[in-house]
């Protein structure tokens, strides 16, 4: 089998970080597939807005049940826990578990927050701007 690579290395071996992220290894080229690409915040699994309307998060959570999340604020921050125990998966079996969180912007009604999961599987979190204020980083 003939993978193309260069008769000799670096004496630290080969560049991970250059050859996946810029897709070469001394005179060799070659395209990163798509899922070592960054994608942008908007097409991840967690989407955040803060204008005029108000505070939104919604975060994907298809794989877990209502009673399986945890919404809290803690400090300047929401924090968002999902956890299911093991669970049939197609052939095998699956655990998942997730931790995030969101800072909340000065100017936002923190008690007026709420949350709620759309049809689609999204857990959506969002709270209205306190009268008069406009949102702040």
């Amino acid at each position: 089998m003939d993978f193309d690579l260069p008769p000799t290395l670096a004496a630290g071996g080969i560049p991970w970080e250059s050859v996946l992220l810029t897709g070469t290894l001394g005179p060799h080229e070659w395209t990163p597939p798509k899922f070592l690409i960054p994608g942008s915040e908007q097409g991840g699994p967690a989407q955040v807005v803060c204008d005029q309307n108000g505070f939104m998060v919604q975060v994907d959570v298809k794989h877990f049940n209502p009673e399986e999340l945890l919404v809290k604020v803690k400090d300047d921050y929401v924090v968002v826990e999902g956890k299911h125990e093991q669970r049939k998966d197609g052939p095998g079996m699956v655990t998942r578990q997730f931790n995030r969180r969101y800072r909340i912007p000065q100017g936002v009604d923190v008690l007026a927050m709420e949350s709620a999961i759309s049809p689609e599987g999204f857990l959506v979190i969002s709270a209205p701007l306190l009268r008069g204020e406009s949102p702040r980083p």
